[in-house]
């Protein structure tokens, strides 16, 4: 049996929004790719930094069928905070300074999340009481291992077009 047929245990962590069918539109991908459910802790009574209810679920499957399960996940608009131990094997932590919320702060959290290589863990923003100063960010990136280069380079990209200040990173490299 080569490693590509082999089941192993996943654990994906979603971020849901808190509506009448949202869990069950998450599961829907596992079933159809293949994966068998283990269990479901739904976080119902908690919030992440964006609003959302946090989800852990852990799969049986192999890993092709994993990787159809996570690309399922997001294609079908499920924010996948995590997936797999070895998926995501570092973090980054990086302030963001400017017009956050001017330059739509929710655009460029979405594209960090587009970069394959990372996903947003957590968020801390600091909204300025004057429109005409600037906000802070802390994002807590999680990114596969050795993709903390790209990850940071797509940051850098999204921060030069909307002229925002990246102070970078704070921890990186850091196993979970």
């Amino acid at each position: 049996m080569s490693d590509h047929e082999v089941v192993r245990a996943y654990t994906v962590r979603l971020e849901l929004v808190d509506e009448p069918g949202e869990l069950l539109n998450a599961l829907d991908p596992i079933a159809e790719h293949g994966g068998n459910l283990l269990s479901i802790f739904h976080e119902r009574g908690n919030r992440t930094p964006r609003g959302r209810i946090p989800v852990e679920v852990d799969v049986e499957a192999t890993p092709e069928r994993f990787d159809r399960i996570v690309e399922s996940l997001r294609e079908t608009g499920v924010n996948v905070v995590q997936a797999g131990a070895e998926r995501y094997s570092e973090e980054l932590t990086v302030l963001l300074i400017g017009h956050l919320v001017e330059t739509d702060f929710s655009d460029t959290l979405s594209r960090l999340e587009t970069c394959a290589s990372a996903s947003v863990a957590d968020v801390s923003l600091t909204v300025a009481d004057d429109p005409e100063d600037v906000s802070s960010a802390r994002l807590r990136l999680a990114t596969h291992a050795g993709e903390a280069e790209r990850t940071l380079d797509t940051l850098r990209d999204v921060a030069a077009e909307k002229d925002l200040t990246v102070i970078e990173p704070l921890t990186a490299g850091e196993g979970r």
